[in-house]
């Protein structure tokens, strides 16, 4: 994404160009608006003109057939006592195919927030890598680092500027979870295809799957989860959603495909091992093996 803003040397080597270093706003995707538009998620691709000169938006054909595009799902999230669990499944279809089962759906967003996507792949991933510097920038330019409040009307933002690409059905919903260090506690934040963001108090989920992950978290959350008790409620739920959601992937034991889980505390965030992911899964998958439908919830 920074190379639009840098140029080269004689000799091969970069520079920032001036219209970066004459920047004046702590956003990087405002920057992009007035530099080049094109390079946001959603815009439509520039082809150039007959005969060159400047270039155009290449418009939008009807009647022709909607592509079959990369989707990903499902992804869950649920606090526990130091912060939150932010997980997701790594199956991505394409209509009625499976066309990856080694995605990654879970991202750094920086030290103390983390984000998880659903819906087309393509934009969502340049979503993602748009948040990443927005806040990486924000922070530059001006000092310190976002609240998380601000970090969440951020994507919002991002979001609310994807609108007229959703409406021709590339869609992107994230959800947005961090630790407040103001507060000292965990957060969670949905959003609507518009860019509205919601504060989720306990859990939440989204992608195809997410009524059933979401149904399954509410018969296992209990408030003020330990930390390996919120991972397995959350691959738990993971597994009801894909033994209903023929989009949401379950654990692949023989492939060795796992679930990937992060954390984001007051010692910022972390990824779950490898090893440890697949412990929590083999853990899910031995109890199922006596009980298909998981475990259930004491009532009382």
């Amino acid at each position: 994404m920074l190379g639009v803003c840098v140029g080269s040397y004689g000799d091969g080597s970069r520079k920032f160009g001036t219209e970066f270093m004459g920047a004046r706003t702590s956003s990087f995707a405002d920057f992009l608006t007035s530099y080049a538009p094109e390079l946001l998620p959603g815009q439509r691709p520039r082809e150039a003109r007959p005969g060159g000169g400047a270039t155009v938006s290449v418009p939008h054909r009807t009647g022709q057939p909607a592509l079959e595009l990369e989707h990903g799902t499902t992804i869950v999230a649920a606090k526990f006592a130091d912060g939150v669990v932010l997980a997701g499944d790594r199956r991505a279809t394409m209509g009625s195919m499976i066309s990856k089962r080694d995605v990654e759906k879970v991202f750094r967003s920086d030290e103390f927030s983390a984000v998880g996507i659903s819906g087309v792949w393509s934009t969502s991933v340049d979503m993602v890598r748009l948040f990443q510097v927005e806040l990486e920038h924000y922070e530059k330019m001006e000092g310190r680092p976002l609240s998380l409040a601000g970090k969440a009307n951020r994507l919002a933002t991002l979001i609310r500027g994807n609108l007229g690409a959703a409406m021709q059905g590339l869609v992107v919903v994230p959800v947005f979870a961090g630790y407040d260090e103001d507060e000292g506690t965990g957060r969670i934040f949905s959003y609507d295809v518009a860019g509205g963001p919601s504060e989720e108090r306990q859990f939440y989920s989204i992608g195809s799957g997410s009524i059933f992950a979401r149904g399954s978290l509410k018969k296992l959350y209990t408030s003020g989860m330990a930390r390996h008790e919120a991972i397995l409620a959350c691959v738990q739920a993971l597994y009801d959603a894909a033994d209903e959601d023929s989009a949401t992937g379950g654990p692949d034991l023989p492939r060795q495909l796992f679930p990937i889980v992060t954390t984001v505390t007051a010692d910022g965030f972390s990824r779950v091992t490898t090893e440890d992911a697949a412990e929590f899964a083999r853990t899910v998958v031995e109890g199922r093996m006596t009980a298909p439908d998981g475990p259930t919830a004491p009532l009382g």
